[in-house]
């Protein structure tokens, strides 16, 4: 039948609109997963920053005689993160675990965390009672 001879007779008149339709439905929910998968991207690797430059603030703080918790968490926090977590290993090392929230395009994604540790390498030359051979 041409397109003239068939008005309400023809099933298919119209189909080619809800095909769009969710081929653009399809589309729009593609595009929101990537979009949230960058954003919760982003929170990582902000978190892991936050606790890598937090990590080296506490170390260089206990090898200098002050608080690392402490000097860790004012770093952290001015990169725009939390402390979930600090410790001090021993041997001057510092361990610091950071938390940041994640926000995509359709609200929050939950939160972001990433740990870091600093401090002097085990069986480094300039520790005493760590000499080599």
């Amino acid at each position: 039948m041409s397109a003239e001879q068939c008005t309400e007779q023809c099933p298919e008149r119209g189909a080619g609109t809800v095909l769009v339709l969710g081929v653009i439905a399809a589309i729009l929910v593609l595009a929101f997963g990537i979009a949230a998968l960058g954003a919760a991207q982003n929170a990582r690797g902000a978190a892991q920053a936050a606790a890598d430059l937090g990590a080296l603030a506490g170390a260089t703080a206990l090898r200098d005689g002050f608080d690392p918790c402490g000097t860790a968490r004012t770093a952290v926090a001015r990169n725009g993160a939390v402390v979930a977590a600090c410790e001090e290993l021993g041997g001057g090392v510092v361990r610091v675990v950071a938390t940041r929230a994640a926000a995509g395009p359709g609200g929050a994604l939950g939160e972001a965390r990433a740990s870091a540790r600093a401090g002097p390498r085990a069986g480094d030359p300039g520790e005493p009672g760590t000499e080599r051979e």
